[in-house]
């Protein structure tokens, strides 16, 4: 295990061997879905910092969500969606994408597995069909390029793609997007998630910044929006700038925290425009973030992205951190003394 101060967190035992694409809290418990570049998808309690069940794969697995507590999907680079039931350790392929399936996300609004993939399309599943791909697909939707990151909040899909493009679906009628928009960043899109309170998107790049985005398209809506910079740091006169790969909100105060390539955690008040805090640097880059449904966790998966080519590295972990209410919940705005 890599000695780093306690305040990183507590680290989970038997971490994957390979790089981690995402880790999920579960929505009823301290339950943590893991998925892993090492082809496999790893259940833990991370309250108890036990492995409870791991499932390979027949190739890497970019990403994974909770069904419910006993159950989940996950996105295969072997092109599959597998529906994986923890207790009785079976799986079953729900269906297949024509390349990577990079994406996917379970609506409790609609019932359904949504998937994005770099064969440019999105695709609904309904998880109670009956087994095979014919039963089980609801639509495949096209997109203007392959899909990098899908968010859901209520009835409400944010898609982003290459080359910038960002569309918004209802999920009620998703035979057009919502909003056919484009990134505000200049740079590749990393990670996109929904604000808790259903409003609008956080947007971020390679390139050390974050967009906060709103759907509504009045002009006073569309006023609200902003980006700034972060992850990034001055040497000798340069500004160097790493990837922003993941962004999660905190459940309860809509703050949001941040991981980079730089190794470092932030949390941020984005109504306030104002960083909350930082956590001591990580081994390597943070590849994933998720809050427990309570906020009280904050699981960090410190592995390297291979943003910078194959190098030595420190090993894949996941940290589980106990959150304290001063590094996540707004601080009041300081009103101007009235003129006496």
């Amino acid at each position: 295990m890599t000695a780093v101060p306690q305040s990183t967190g507590r680290e989970l035992t038997s971490p994957p061997t390979d790089g981690i694409s995402n880790l999920r809290f579960s929505n009823h418990s301290d339950n943590l879905l893991v998925s892993s570049w090492d082809k496999s998808v790893r259940l833990y309690d991370a309250s108890a910092n036990a492995l409870r069940g791991e499932f390979m794969h027949g190739g890497a697995v970019l990403d994974c969500c909770f069904h419910d507590d006993s159950s989940g999907f996950t996105a295969c680079a072997d092109h599959t969606v597998r529906r994986l039931v923890f207790n009785h350790s079976r799986e079953d392929i729900l269906g297949r994408h024509d390349a990577p399936v990079r994406c996917i996300e379970y609506s409790y609004a609609t019932g359904q597995v949504i998937t994005g993939s770099w064969d440019k399309t999105l695709k609904c599943w309904d998880p109670r069909g009956s087994s095979g791909q014919e039963r089980s697909l609801i639509g495949t939707y096209t997109q203007p390029e392959r899909v990098y990151s899908l968010s859901l909040v209520g009835n409400r899909l944010v898609v982003a793609t290459a080359g910038r493009h960002v569309n918004v679906y209802d999920l009620r009628n998703m035979n057009q997007p919502e909003q056919r928009r484009e990134s505000s960043l200049k740079y590749q899109t990393r990670c996109v998630r929904c604000y808790p309170n259903g409003t609008g998107y956080a947007l971020s790049s390679v390139e050390g910044r974050v967009a906060m985005e709103f759907f509504d398209l009045s002009e006073a809506g569309q006023s609200k929006k902003y980006a700034f910079k972060c992850h990034r740091k001055s040497e000798a006169g340069r500004d160097i700038v790493y990837p922003v790969n993941s962004i999660a909100f905190h459940p309860i105060y809509g703050t949001f925290a941040t991981g980079g390539c730089d190794g470092y955690v932030n949390v941020w008040d984005g109504n306030n425009k104002k960083r909350l805090y930082q956590y001591p640097k990580y081994p390597t880059g943070i590849a994933a973030l998720s809050f427990s449904r309570d906020g009280r966790l904050l699981a960090v998966a410190s592995s390297y992205t291979y943003e910078e080519g194959d190098k030595p590295h420190e090993p894949d972990a996941i940290f589980v951190r106990s959150v304290n209410e001063v590094e996540v919940k707004p601080k009041p705005k300081m009103l101007p003394n009235p003129a006496t």
